[in-house]
């Protein structure tokens, strides 16, 4: 591994007298970044403490820089460690994958696929998928991640995903993008707010709201600005946060409105814990589409995840389960 520019390389290629960045000194930087203290970090790698210590600063003999500021509050990553930690993540995730395959050669599809979910869509898409893939490919380990839309777009670019379903985008070169589905984005109130009809909210009343908002950039947050710009409309926002559980307690004790997908709201809706209803006059869609490595960059594995994802969809509202949702023809 080389440090050059701020930019972090990494070079396996073993040379006379050169030294090497060893698995187990990565596997310690992981550990200590993820729990921000040597001690968690032994107790995690079942080795002992000295061990975790003289792997890091073995590591950062390697590359010439310090990796963690250290103080009597824990081990916090500098800013050339963070981008160690990223490159490590990965070539280790690319090590099992390996190792998976190799294991399970000549036995069918096999290896291991990381899909990305959106965080508002993975419970009711993670459970069908995963049993969908362990009943008809057993020799196919699934790894789940939730994210935003920039977040998957991201790791889509860069490799940490092989299929995700995500937000309508421009798509980046080597990435297929096929769009699924059409949802309807839901104003969501107050229990005691009397002006939610079961029919939807009108834009226009909406926007004159105090709302609980995703911090830009986002989706659903740029959807919004979008309309209210159409309307002429300034948008009053009260607050603003990026976990969608807190969007709804904020509104839940009357500190303003808010917008999210249906699919988020329905259950509370129904128990009378929010008061919510599409947005109409007009509405504000948000399209989702499937998207993966486009020809030979897309692993056998790979592609067959993603159809049994598409599938799974399609299944679920076609049964009733995603009723907010209609799909793109």
């Amino acid at each position: 591994m080389a440090v050059c520019h701020g930019v972090i390389a990494f070079n396996w290629r073993r040379r006379r007298g050169d030294h090497t960045v060893e698995m187990r000194q990565l596997q310690a930087l992981l550990a200590v970044a993820d729990t921000g203290s040597v001690t968690k970090a032994a107790e995690l790698l079942h080795i002992v403490q000295p061990a975790v210590t003289r792997q890091i600063h073995n590591l950062e003999a390697e590359l010439g820089t310090s990796l963690f500021d250290r103080s009597r509050s824990g081990m916090r990553l500098t800013e050339i460690g963070a981008q160690v930690v990223e490159r490590a993540r990965r070539a280790l995730n690319e090590l099992d994958r390996a190792r998976e395959e190799a294991r399970t050669s000549g036995a069918g599809l096999h290896g291991i696929v990381t899909v990305g979910l959106l965080a508002s869509t993975a419970s009711l898409l993670a459970v069908p998928l995963v049993s969908a893939v362990t009943e008809r490919h057993p020799g196919v380990r699934l790894r789940v991640v939730t994210g935003y839309g920039g977040h998957l777009s991201r790791w889509l670019e860069a490799g940490d995903v092989d299929v995700a379903l995500t937000y309508n985008q421009p798509p980046a070169t080597g990435l297929d993008v096929k769009p699924l589905l059409e949802e309807a984005l839901w104003a969501v109130a107050p229990p005691a707010a009397a002006t939610v009809r079961p029919e939807g909210v009108d834009l226009s009343e909406l926007l004159l709201q105090s709302l609980v908002m995703p911090s830009a950039p986002h989706a659903i947050r740029s959807l919004v600005e979008s309309a209210a710009a159409r309307l002429n409309v300034p948008l009053d926002i009260a607050v603003e946060t990026n976990d969608a559980g807190v969007q709804k307690q904020l509104v839940q004790s009357g500190l303003g409105w808010t917008v999210l997908p249906g699919i988020m709201v329905a259950d509370e809706a129904a128990g009378g814990v929010l008061n919510s209803s599409p947005i109409v006059n007009p509405e504000i869609p948000r399209k989702i589409v499937l998207v993966r490595p486009s020809g030979t960059r897309a692993p056998g594995a790979g592609r067959m995840v993603a159809d049994l994802l598409e599938d799974v969809v399609l299944t679920r509202i076609a049964s009733g389960k995603w009723p907010s949702a209609r799909l793109v023809v």
